[in-house]
């Protein structure tokens, strides 16, 4: 247990060794607030918890943001040195803030300052989740054979670890190359045609996808060398048919959190549909927010909330094309399936680009506003298309070859491969799904065929060595994940 600990304060400490001591006491601190809440209950001294935790991730996180608003609306002059981020400020503290809330509830147990510095710093999902509640870890860490390393653990560990490393090196840093390119370009105002834009927008969909995939993949099977089994986070959210489905597989924890400590206290659904529309809105611009200080995580956060009331109205008004209902038609699925993936697509933009001016520059290139342009074929036989505004031209370069990114037939494969994967092959939860690789799984893989599951026998393993090699071979420089911003 204790060899955890240190192991965990010295991966922290590995980044900026600085910082540890802010970690070590934001741990102290919430832990003797938890023992007060546990054995006496008190508003005053959970809002102090509460207001403690926000102030310290409001002046890391958000300090420049607001004065830099201010000083924009009030014509101010103040300015604040640049303040470096701590590692995973924003995991560690919302997941304190759970165990205040929980212990003011009396739902926490006594538990010692070893266990509860586990629970806060556990390196595996420390940096970039799963968000993990106490009563999902606690019961782990005070067992006897916690961290003690199993062949059975130890093997499944290392085959997610390595199938999320794939993910990470092989795909999604291979998508970077096409997206980064077509932002940037909009960021520097360069006219992007249709295809370009929609180009840039799905390979940045697709790679924070197998990025964050592979990160959640490797986080659990980091615990799971060690015997922890932590809560499903990801579960192929590109096969959602609404909005509803696709919070319900992206980012799992952080949308428990939203709900639980969000969205039911500022009253769910509970006080009219119009209610919990606003709620629901909130709460998703908030989470915008958590993502980072900027205009374009809070839109990007609203847009998704104003989706998820549109797409709850629409169930109020037509309840025959609820989701479970809407599986029962193949036709029916795919079209919802195409349009939740075309909105997420769309919100994603906003999400990647570095700022308002960017992301409106991409939005005029895929809504065709800066001209598109077809295969060379396609403009032989239709010859030059204009609009009286000017705004649309078929051109003959074609989409093959553009000015941002030179030949894309390559990327165009890796795209449509991007898209057969995530829409059509089983996750590594299901490829795993008689190990147990992860908690609440139940509620994803159960009744489902598996035409696909992973065996610990040689064929596999051989198979493992040989994906380690390609991720071995595939590493040509440091890459960081992209949550890791986040």
């Amino acid at each position: 247990m204790s060899w955890l600990v240190g192991s965990s304060l010295f991966f922290y400490g590995w980044w900026n060794p600085v910082y540890v001591g802010l970690i070590i006491l934001s741990i102290l601190f919430n832990y003797s607030l938890g023992v007060l809440l546990g054995n006496r209950p008190s508003k005053p001294i959970l809002v102090v918890g509460i207001a403690s935790n926000l102030c310290l991730i409001g002046y890391f996180k958000y300090a420049n943001f607001f004065v830099d608003n201010y000083n924009i609306i009030a014509h101010g002059n103040i300015h604040l040195k640049t303040i470096v981020l701590p590692l995973a400020i924003s995991f560690f503290t919302f997941q304190q803030i759970t165990y205040l809330i929980d212990a003011y509830r009396g739902l926490t147990l006594e538990y010692d300052l070893l266990h509860y510095c586990l629970f806060v710093i556990f390196f595996p999902q420390l940096v970039a989740g799963p968000i993990v509640h106490h009563k999902e870890m606690m019961p782990q860490f005070t067992a006897q054979n916690c961290g003690k390393i199993e062949v059975s653990h130890f093997a499944v560990g290392v085959t997610l670890f390595v199938l999320g490393l794939f993910k990470k090196v092989v795909i999604a840093d291979n998508l970077a190359p096409i997206a980064t390119p077509v932002f940037q370009a909009a960021e520097h105002c360069v006219t992007l045609t249709l295809f370009e834009a929609w180009g840039g927008a799905l390979a940045y969909t697709f790679q924070l996808y197998f990025d964050f995939s592979g990160y959640s993949d490797m986080a659990i099977g980091l615990a799971r060398m060690f015997g922890i089994i932590l809560p499903v986070n990801f579960f192929s959210p590109y096969k959602a048919g609404s909005i509803i489905e696709f919070w319900r597989r992206w980012h799992i924890t952080l949308s428990r959190f939203l709900r639980d400590y969000l969205y039911f206290p500022l009253g769910g659904n509970r006080r009219g549909k119009v209610r919990s529309y606003f709620n629901l809105t909130v709460t998703m611009l908030l989470g915008g927010l958590w993502h980072g200080a900027g205009w374009t995580y809070i839109i990007w956060g609203a847009m998704h909330g104003i989706l998820l009331a549109i797409n709850h109205a629409w169930i109020t008004i037509f309840p025959h094309t609820a989701c479970h209902i809407a599986r029962q038609s193949c036709v029916r699925n795919a079209f919802f399936r195409i349009l939740t993936f075309s909105a997420v697509v769309i919100a994603w933009v906003v999400f990647r680009a570095e700022s308002l001016t960017g992301a409106l520059n991409m939005y005029a290139s895929m809504f065709g506003f800066n001209g598109i342009s077809l295969p060379p074929g396609v403009c032989a036989k239709l010859g030059s298309l204009t609009m009286v505004n000017g705004l649309v031209e078929v051109t003959s370069d074609g989409m093959f070859h553009n000015y941002v990114f030179g030949d894309i037939r390559y990327g165009i494969m890796l795209l449509f491969i991007s898209l057969l994967i995530v829409w059509f092959t089983p996750n590594s939860i299901e490829w795993l799904r008689r190990e147990q690789p992860a908690l609440g799984i139940d509620g994803f893989v159960s009744g489902k065929k598996s035409y696909f599951v992973w065996k610990f026998n040689v064929m596999f393993a051989l198979l493992l060595a040989l994906i380690t090699l390609v991720c071995v071979f595939s590493m040509a420089a440091p890459s960081e994940f992209l949550y890791f911003q986040f």
